[in-house]
């Protein structure tokens, strides 16, 4: 299969310079690099501008809440944990909104990639501080500029329990697509923080701005290094692309889960018990 053969003939309406065309791309080279057929493949999303994501690759796709992509990919892979499962979401949706959700889904090392476009905004609501909006970042919502810390994602994952953590780049959308490729063929959950300007109101932020300050992690760098892993999650003003860390001595979930060892729940089939006798009880 070819990249452009995932497309569905939707025009994506994002704005001219948008990261996100550039994860697309990415997303779908991966998809057809790993030869994964769309009906083996389960993409989901939340709100804000990723939340388009699903209307533009040719496989299944659920467009799901605010905050709710984790629940709604978790639900999925239970349901049928032979499906490749990738859920997109921005920084405001799954930082803010679900952080919950990412905190339990890391931990439980649900077997699932989970691409977080963050540009430190709200994009699709014409430009709020999202939670990984730098502190004096001016916004629309922050006029006198943020006076909060920012969430850090790459230490927030590494506390929880994540098993693959990775940072990418929009503007460079070949290695993106590595990156994407080995999280989907991680067992367990695949964080990758996408770092994506947003051209449009969040220029603070730019491709120059992160031109000048990204860099690739050396070939001999040891991503099974959890102290060496929190080093570069809190390197000031630069930011390392590549996978920050990664174990694959944890079982995922649904290697451990009693239920799901021999068959999908959707390849067992619902059960009917009579329940009248238990009824009688509270009669």
């Amino acid at each position: 299969m070819k990249a452009h053969e995932l497309n569905t003939g939707k025009t994506p309406v994002w704005c001219p310079g948008c990261g996100n065309y550039a994860i697309w791309n990415a997303l779908k080279g991966a998809i057809a690099d790993l030869n994964l057929n769309p009906w083996e493949v389960v993409t989901v999303s939340g709100i804000g501008c990723s939340g388009k994501m699903v209307n533009h690759i040719r496989c299944y796709g659920f467009h799901s809440l605010h905050g709710r992509v984790l629940p709604v990919a978790t639900g999925v892979k239970l349901a049928n944990h032979k499906l490749t499962v990738i859920a997109n979401g921005g920084d405001g949706d799954g930082y803010g909104m679900g952080m919950g959700h990412f905190v339990h889904a890391m931990r439980r090392n649900i077997d699932l990639t989970y691409i977080v476009h963050d540009n430190r905004t709200y994009g699709l609501t014409t430009g709020q501080a999202s939670p990984t909006a730098k502190r004096g970042t001016v916004t629309k919502s922050t006029p006198e500029g943020v006076f909060e810390e920012p969430v850090n994602p790459i230490a927030f994952a590494l506390s929880a329990g994540a098993t693959f953590i990775a940072r990418g780049y929009s503007g460079e959308s070949e290695h993106l697509k590595e990156l994407i490729k080995k999280a989907i063929n991680h067992k367990g959950f695949a964080l990758i923080d996408v770092l994506q300007p947003c051209v449009s109101f969040a220029r603070d932020y730019s491709y120059d701005y992160y031109d000048s300050r990204i860099y690739f992690l050396d070939e001999n760098y040891n991503s099974n290094n959890k102290e060496s892993a929190f080093k570069l999650a809190f390197e000031k003003d630069k930011y390392a692309l590549g996978i920050i860390y990664e174990d694959k001595s944890k079982p995922t979930y649904e290697e451990q889960h009693g239920v799901l060892k021999e068959k999908t729940l959707c390849e067992q089939g619902v059960k009917l018990k009579d329940i009248s006798p238990l009824l009688k009880l509270y009669k």
